[in-house]
Order: structure tokens, then C-alpha cells, then sequence
């Protein structure tokens, strides 16, 4: 597994955003329609997008946009903070792809919609 800090301070990182002027940390702000926006990049060269957040996730989900999900469980609950997927408007059913258990007790579970 590559370091996390030099991987994602190389990766390119876009951010959608209404409101930002101008973003740095390699990254290129995405406005006007999202659909047409992440349909462009998904038909780019490289190893895929990787989407974090609460409000993007909910938003590419109702659009039909995302291909896998993958969810990692912490062996800790907050009982506060932002929902994900909160205020989706249809159910999505998944199909198991991966599973994969760390010794900290976390698990990162891979799915993919099934359409």
C-alpha cells in the first residue's frame, strides 16, 4: 500500500463548488452542471475518481453516477455529525464486490449498484 500523503498530494483533486473563486493543492474547480462535468472525467484516462464528502456522494448517487461504493467501518460510534446519503431519494441496492478486515478491527467493504 503507497504512503496516503505523497499519493494525495500528487493526485489531481477537483472541487465542486458554487461558491470557491480559486482552490490550490493540485486541484481544478468544477462548476455549472455536475452530471455533464463528472461524465467528462469518468471518459478520462487513469484509475477512476474518488469522491469524499457528505453532500457530493448524495448528489452523484441520485444522478446514477457512481459505478462502486466503498465504505470503510471504524470499530468506533460518534452518535454525532453529518449523515451520509441522508435525503436520498430512492433506495439503491448493492452487490458485495470486496471485503477486506484490518487489525484495528476497521473493515473497507466494496459494492457495486445493482441496476
Amino acid at each position: 500500500m503507497e504512503p496516503f500523503a505523497p499519493t494525495i498530494n500528487a493526485a489531481k483533486k477537483y472541487v465542486v463548488s458554487s461558491t470557491l473563486e480559486r482552490v490550490d493543492w493540485n486541484a481544478e474547480l468544477v462548476r455549472g452542471d455536475l452530471a455533464k462535468a463528472v461524465q467528462q472525467l469518468k471518459r478520462e484516462p487513469g484509475k477512476g475518481l474518488f469522491v469524499g464528502g457528505v453532500k457530493l456522494p448524495l448528489a452523484l448517487t441520485e444522478l446514477g453516477l457512481i459505478d462502486e461504493y466503498e465504505f470503510v467501518v471504524q470499530p468506533r460510534l460518534a452518535g454525532h455529525g453529518p449523515t451520509l446519503f441522508a435525503g436520498l431519494s430512492k433506495h439503491v441496492d448493492f452487490k458485495l464486490v470486496s471485503r477486506l478486515e484490518f487489525g484495528s478491527g476497521a473493515v473497507a467493504m466494496r459494492y457495486e449498484p445493482r441496476r
